[in-house]
C-alpha cells in the first residue's frame, strides 16, 4: 500500500491510502504533471500505473513489466513530449516507456515521440528505450527542465551517471560521466533559468532597444550526490561538448543519500537540499552563480535552524542536531519554498525559511 507524499501534502490534511497489489516493498510513488495519473514502483519489480479520479486511485491500473531486479524509482517526463515515463532498477537498466494507448488524433497534440498518450487503453505502455550500459544498480533518474529538450541523467552504483538525450531524429545520444568512484546514489537538475535572470529580462537590452526586455539565458546543470559523502555539480561545456565537474560541496560526513534543487523562475537565490546517512539534511545557498555556496543544517531538535548556522565551504556543521534515523529523501514543492523531508523512522516533515533566514519545521507527519 502506497500513500501519495511529498512537499505538495502542505495543501493537504486528509492523506488518501491508496492499494497498489504489489507484492513486495514500494520504493517510489510519483504523480505525473498534471496530478492525473500515479506511478509506483516495487522490488516486485513492477511498476504500477493508475489513473487519479478525484484525488484517489481508479481502479487496479496497469502493471509494467520489464525490469530484472527491484526498481527503485520512477520519473515521469514534461506532458510537452507525450506521455512518457522512466523507470531505473537494481538490474542496471532505465527503462523509457510511452503510453501509446488513445493518442490524440489532434495534430496539435504531437509530440516527439509521436501523439501524446491520453488515458485510454487502445495500445498500453510500450517500451521506446532500454538503456543498459551501466554495470550496477542504477539508484536514481531525473527528467532535465523541459526547455532543455528530452533529456535524461541516471545515476549508478557503478560511480557513473549517464545523460541521454532525445534528437530530433528519432535516435539517442548518451553522455557517460564519471561522477563518483564508489557509486552515485541520487541526481537532481538545477533549475533552466539563471538565478536573477528574471530580474535581468525587465532591464533595457541596450542603447536603442527602447525598454525592450532581452531574453532569458539558460543553464544546463544537475547535482549528483556520492558514496564518498560528497555533492558534486555538473554543468555541460559548448567548447568541450561534454559535462564538467564545476564544484564539489563538502559538508556530510556519510554516504549523501539524496539532493535536490529547489524550483526557481530566475529570482535571485538558488536553493539546493542535501540529505545522508549521517543523519543530517544541508539546505544549500547561492546568489548568484558565481558567488559561493553557503548551508545551513535543519535542525530537528528544535524545529528550527540555529541562528547563525549558515556557514561556508566545507565545514561539517555540528551545533544542529541530528534526525532520529538515516534520511532517505528530500522534495521540494513546486513553488521551492517548502522542502519534505522522509527520515528511516517513517515520518515525513515540512521545513520552510523563516523571515531572519532559519529553517523551522510547520508539520509532520507518519509516512
Amino acid at each position: 500500500m502506497a500513500r501519495a507524499t511529498g512537499a505538495n501534502a502542505a495543501a493537504s490534511t486528509d492523506p488518501k491510502a491508496i492499494e497498489t497489489l504489489h507484492e513486495d516493498m514500494i520504493h517510489d510513488a510519483q504523480l505525473d504533471f498534471y496530478g492525473r495519473r500515479l506511478a509506483t514502483c516495487s522490488s516486485d519489480r513492477t511498476i504500477k500505473v493508475f489513473d487519479v479520479v478525484d484525488g484517489a486511485a481508479a481502479g487496479q491500473g496497469e502493471t509494467l513489466r520489464g525490469h530484472e531486479g527491484p526498481v527503485w524509482q520512477v520519473a515521469w517526463a514534461h506532458p510537452k513530449f507525450g506521455s512518457i515515463l522512466a523507470s531505473c532498477s537494481y538490474d542496471g537498466k532505465v527503462i523509457i516507456w510511452k503510453d501509446e494507448g488513445g493518442a490524440s488524433t489532434n495534430a496539435s497534440s504531437q509530440g516527439p515521440y509521436g501523439a501524446r498518450g491520453g488515458y485510454g487503453t487502445q495500445s498500453g505502455w510500450q517500451k521506446i528505450k532500454e538503456h543498459a550500459m551501466h554495470t550496477a544498480s542504477v539508484n536514481s533518474i531525473a527528467w532535465a527542465p523541459h526547455e532543455l529538450g528530452a533529456i535524461l541523467a541516471c545515476a549508478s552504483s557503478d560511480g557513473n551517471i549517464s545523460v541521454l538525450s532525445f534528437n530530433n531524429d528519432g535516435t539517442w545520444a548518451v553522455d557517460m560521466v564519471a561522477a563518483h568512484p564508489i557509486g552515485c546514489n541520487a541526481v537532481s537538475w538545477a533549475p533552466a533559468a539563471v538565478p536573477g535572470s528574471l530580474i535581468a529580462a525587465q532591464q533595457p537590452a541596450g542603447p536603442g532597444a527602447q525598454g525592450a526586455a532581452s531574453p532569458l539565458p539558460s543553464v544546463r546543470r544537475f547535482a549528483s550526490a556520492g558514496c564518498d559523502n560528497s555533492v558534486k555539480l555538473w554543468e555541460f561545456n559548448q567548447e568541450q561538448n561534454r559535462w564538467v565537474d564545476i564544484e564539489q560541496l563538502v559538508g556530510h560526513s556519510d554516504w549523501v543519500r539524496d539532493v535536490a534543487f529547489a524550483p526557481n523562475i530566475g529570482l535571485p537565490r538558488s536553493h539546493l537540499a542535501t540529505a545522508s546517512q549521517d543523519r543530517t539534511v544541508l539546505i544549500w545557498t547561492q546568489d548568484t552563480l558565481t558567488s559561493p555556496w553557503t548551508k545551513v543544517a535543519l535542525n530537528p531538535t528544535s524545529g528550527s535552524a540555529p541562528q547563525g548556522a549558515a556557514s561556508t565551504g566545507g565545514d561539517t556543521p555540528t551545533s544542529a542536531g541530528k534526525f532520529p534515523d538515516t534520511v532517505w529523501r528530500v522534495s521540494w514543492s513546486v513553488s521551492g519554498n517548502v522542502l519534505a523531508v522522509s527520515c528511516g523512522d517513517g515520518k515525513i516533515t515540512l521545513w520552510k525559511e523563516n523571515l531572519k533566514g532559519g529553517w523551522e519545521c510547520i508539520s509532520e507527519m507518519d509516512s
